[in-house]
């Protein structure tokens, strides 16, 4: 039986702006929503937020997790969104063996909420909140080979319809974002990102340069600008390590004022 998996890599925007009608997330917030409307619904959705370290991949277990409010000095309706979807131990469970059979030392935590990495994206994407979900860590140790090795590691875990969602941000300089866009910015952030669309969706490029490519991708034009830490790229390396093979399709938003990717892929098995 053939088992279609949506594999989609976003730039989440900052905090909780997005759901607050931010002008600077307009673009963001239009992106995601043609995404949904282009995707078939999906049976369940794994998420890998950037805003979750652990020091083994970590997976939310629990039936009905509730909401980790993980941003500070926003306005108070920030802490009352809501977005109740219920969770998919069974589904946490699979993700779990492909895992440990990949050789990680995993673990299950039918405690933890979600964080906005989260609900922030889905409750643009599919503000029913009817898709239960399940959340995996980054490993603390931000080893990009590392998280290929998870993508590849999920691959066996053969859930038709099931949409896996990367959770970043491909531009993410705090300090960059708050200060003056002036056209040394602008070309700096423009260098990795074209660095990056080229990385992900060039067919010419073989798979185990490709590879290589995001391992080392330290060494791209303006990669510590654009990251000073790696945390928000690194949901992408578990994307591609996943589908194996370029981005069907490359979609950029100016968030922030900073032109931001996304990287979609369909995987058959």
């Amino acid at each position: 039986m053939t088992s279609t998996t949506d594999v989609l890599f976003i730039s989440h925007g900052g905090g909780p702006m997005p759901l607050l009608g931010d002008p600077d997330h307009r673009e963001m917030v239009e992106r995601l929503t043609e995404i949904a409307g282009q995707l078939r619904k999906p049976s369940a959705i794994l998420v890998i937020s950037a805003h979750w370290e652990e020091a083994v991949p970590t997976i939310t277990a629990g039936a009905n997790p509730g909401l980790l409010y993980d941003y500070h000095g926003f306005p108070p309706e920030s802490y009352e969104i809501e977005y109740p979807c219920p969770g998919e131990p069974a589904l946490a469970r699979r993700v779990h063996q492909a895992l440990e059979q990949a050789g990680f030392d995993a673990r299950l935590d039918d405690q933890r909420g979600f964080d906005h990495g989260l609900f922030v994206p889905l409750k643009l994407m599919y503000p029913a909140a009817d898709i239960p979900c399940v959340q995996l860590s980054l490993v603390n140790s931000l080893d990009a080979a590392t998280h290929l090795a998870i993508g590849r590691a999920l691959q066996a875990l053969d859930v038709d319809g099931l949409l896996v969602i990367g959770s970043g941000f491909s531009f993410h300089n705090m300090r960059a974002f708050f200060a003056p866009n002036t056209p040394d910015v602008q070309a700096r952030n423009q260098a990795f990102e074209d660095w990056l669309e080229q990385t992900c969706c060039d067919e010419r490029i073989e798979e185990a340069e490709r590879a290589e490519r995001l391992i080392h991708w330290d060494r791209a034009p303006q990669a510590r600008f654009c990251h000073p830490r790696e945390e928000h790229l690194l949901p992408l390396h578990v994307c591609y390590g996943l589908a194996g093979r370029p981005s069907e399709t490359h979609m950029a938003a100016t968030i922030l004022g900073k032109t931001s990717g996304m990287f979609h892929w369909r995987v058959t098995a």
